[in-house]
């Protein structure tokens, strides 16, 4: 086998597993998709679909509210941390 032939095996073997990958892919998001349906329709069946509303509302405020606070709040400086401690030996050295 030439180098040519090897490089054209290796590429040919590299589209098909891209294009397994991408089918894969398709096919999973078409199951998801069926499946969330199936479970919405469910649930618009229910008799408590307006308490369940409000209770998922809540869950999702609640994460997005905890995602938040996980991304935005900035750690203190860690010579900050270290002058506050030293600074608190040093008050409780003086009593």
């Amino acid at each position: 086998m030439t180098r040519e032939t090897e490089r054209q095996t290796g590429r040919r073997g590299l589209d098909e597993q891209a294009v397994l990958l991408a089918a894969g892919l398709a096919d999973l998001a078409v199951s998801t998709v069926g499946t969330a349906f199936g479970t919405l329709r469910g649930l618009l069946r229910r008799s408590d679909a307006g308490a369940l509303a409000a209770e998922a509302e809540h869950d999702l405020t609640a994460r997005g509210r905890l995602v938040l606070d996980r991304y935005t709040t900035v750690p203190p400086a860690h010579l900050e941390v270290l002058a506050r401690h030293a600074l608190a030996r040093r008050t409780a050295g003086d009593d």
